[in-house]
C-alpha cells in the first residue's frame, strides 16, 4: 500500500537552525535552479513564483518549492509513496549537510512520517498511519514521550496509536530545528519550480503614468478654483489630486531643468577648455 505525502527534506550545517529560520532570509532563485539541474539534468525548469514556505498551498505533482540559506537549505515536494523514510532516495545526498531532517503528511489519509539522518546514517525513522505502524528505526526520542503517553489526542481505542502520526511528524520538525514551522512561525522564503515545461508565468509591468507640465496643472488648478466661492472650499478629493499632480509636475520640471543645465555647463566648460588650449596662438 503506497501513502502519497508533502515531504519536506532539510538540510541542516549549523547548530542554530532556528536562529538562522528567524532572520526571514531571501531566497535565491538560482539556488534551486542549480540544484533541481543537478538531481535530473534532463527536467526543464520553469520558476513559478516566491512566497513563504510556511504560509504556502501543498506543491503541485511536479512542482519543487526549494530555499538555500546559511548552513540550512530545505525542499519540499509531492511523493507518491513515502512509506519508508529510511530507504535511499536520491534527494538524501542531494545537498552535503551534517544533518538531515525529512517531514512527510500524508494527502487524504492520517499517514505521517519523519527521520533523521547523520550524515549517510539513519538515526530515527518511523512512519505509520493511527492503525499501522510502517517503520520504527532507531530510539524514540525525548520529544515523542508525551505523544506515546497519549497525552497529545484522544484514545481511539483498539489497536490504533495513542496520538496522530501526522502531529508527532510536525512536532519532530518543531523540535529539530528549533522553531515553529507554521504561519505562527517566521516567514520561510521559498523560490517555486515546475519541471514539466509549463512556460514561466508573466508578469505585466505597470507603466508610470505621464507627468503634466506645471504650467498645465497649475492652469487647470485655477480653472476649478473660479468655480468655487471665496468663501468656500474645494472638494477634498478634488483638490488632493490637484495638489498631487502640481508637486509631481514640480519634481519632474526640476528634474529637466537640472538636466539642462548640467548640459550647459558642460558645453562651457569644453568650449573654456578648447579656448585655454589655443590661446598662445
Amino acid at each position: 500500500m503506497s501513502f502519497p505525502a508533502v515531504v519536506t527534506l532539510w538540510f541542516v550545517n549549523t547548530a542554530d537552525p532556528a536562529g538562522v529560520l528567524e532572520r526571514e532570509p531571501k531566497a535565491d532563485r538560482g539556488f534551486g535552479r542549480k540544484l533541481l539541474a543537478q538531481v535530473n539534468p534532463a527536467w526543464p525548469i520553469t520558476p513559478i513564483g516566491s512566497f513563504p514556505l510556511n504560509r504556502s498551498s501543498v506543491p503541485g505533482r511536479d512542482e519543487f518549492y526549494i530555499a538555500g540559506f546559511p548552513g540550512v537549505s530545505v525542499v519540499r515536494m509531492l511523493v507518491d509513496d513515502a512509506s519508508s523514510l529510511s530507504q535511499g532516495s536520491p534527494w538524501l545526498t542531494a545537498l552535503p549537510a551534517s544533518d538531515v531532517f525529512v517531514i512527510a503528511t500524508g494527502m487524504d489519509n492520517d499517514y505521517g512520517g519523519f527521520a533523521h539522518f547523520i550524515g549517510d546514517t539513519v538515526s530515527r525513522s518511523f512512519c505509520a498511519t493511527r492503525t499501522h505502524v510502517i517503520e520504527d528505526t532507531g530510539l524514540p526520542e525525548p520529544f515523542e514521550a508525551p505523544y506515546w503517553a497519549g497525552e497529545r489526542a484522544e484514545q481511539a481505542g483498539g489497536i490504533a496509536l495513542p496520538f496522530e502520526p501526522r502531529d508527532l511528524a510536525l512536532s519532530a520538525e518543531r523540535h529539530w530545528l528549533g522553531v515553529d514551522i507554521g504561519e505562527d512561525g517566521p516567514d520561510i522564503n521559498v523560490v517555486g519550480y515546475a519541471v514539466d515545461g509549463r512556460p514561466e508565468p508573466k508578469i505585466e509591468e505597470r507603466k508610470a503614468p505621464a507627468v503634466k507640465s506645471v504650467d498645465a496643472v497649475a492652469s487647470r488648478f485655477a480653472e476649478k478654483s473660479k468655480a468655487y466661492d471665496d468663501y468656500e472650499d474645494a472638494p477634498e478629493d478634488e483638490s488632493g489630486d490637484e495638489f498631487a499632480e502640481l508637486a509631481d509636475a514640480s519634481v519632474a520640471a526640476a528634474k529637466r531643468v537640472g538636466r539642462g543645465l548640467r548640459r550647459r555647463w558642460a558645453e562651457f566648460w569644453t568650449a573654456l577648455s578648447e579656448r585655454i588650449r589655443h590661446f598662445d596662438r
